[in-house]
């Protein structure tokens, strides 16, 4: 089951074989970068700029675009293979679980786009075992809420997501730190579909690649670190 709808039909990521996304239906997007601390890991985001709304739009899925985000058609001249190789099933069924106190976290490594918001003050997963502590217990939700991936997940012991509310957005994120481009962030429940016309699975937070490298496209695996 997925953890959410999406909110406009219209609002698609349309996979192009060994080619760029095509974004339709006027979804926002915007570009960013990892805010990170004195160790390297990742505390939050900045918003570096806003591009003009449009009902559509192209961006590079190769890496090698000279007009980044956008596709400049580099794909066409470069060997690049774009494959989709990222698994249909659905996120509940791949993951593995850790029990806290309050909450419970569900954790699928495969989509890791190593954005490092996880191991902040002792780590997500020793955080949500702390018993009795309130400030545990946010850190570790502003860990789970801020992973682009949407690897991990928290669960109310009901059973019942814990998730932030996001508007149907992509951020464009660079990582300062290792100084090269990241992922993109696709939040809020867009449809993402891939070039042989399936859909995938519609979740909250998710990261398509964008330097073309991943081993798990079209999502990013973190790939973009060997830049």
């Amino acid at each position: 089951m997925a953890e959410k709808e999406t909110l406009n039909e219209a609002m698609k990521i349309k996979v192009i074989n060994n080619g760029p996304y095509i974004v339709t239906g006027s979804i926002p997007l915007s570009e960013g970068s990892y805010i990170s601390d004195d160790q390297g890991l990742s505390t939050g985001y900045t918003l570096e700029q806003e591009f003009p709304i449009q009902e559509e739009y192209y961006l590079c899925r190769c890496g090698k675009s000279k007009n980044k985000p956008f596709c400049d058609r580099t794909h066409r001249q470069i060997p690049f293979d774009g494959a989709e190789t990222a698994s249909r099933e659905p996120y509940l069924s791949q993951v593995e679980r850790t029990e806290g106190v309050q909450m419970d976290l569900t954790d699928v490594q495969s989509l890791c786009a190593s954005a490092r918001f996880c191991d902040r003050a002792g780590g997500v997963w020793d955080n949500i075992r702390e018993p009795d502590d309130p400030e545990a217990s946010q850190i570790a939700m502003d860990e789970v809420w801020n992973c682009p991936a949407g690897r991990l997940a928290l669960w109310d012991k009901e059973g019942h997501p814990l998730e932030p509310e996001l508007e149907p957005s992509i951020l464009v994120v660079d990582d300062p730190v290792l100084d090269v481009i990241g992922p993109l962030w696709v939040r809020g429940g867009v449809l993402i579909e891939s070039a042989d016309g399936e859909t995938y699975e519609i979740r909250n937070r998710v990261t398509l690649c964008r330097c073309g490298k991943s081993c798990n496209k079209p999502f990013c695996d973190g790939s973009h670190q060997e830049a």
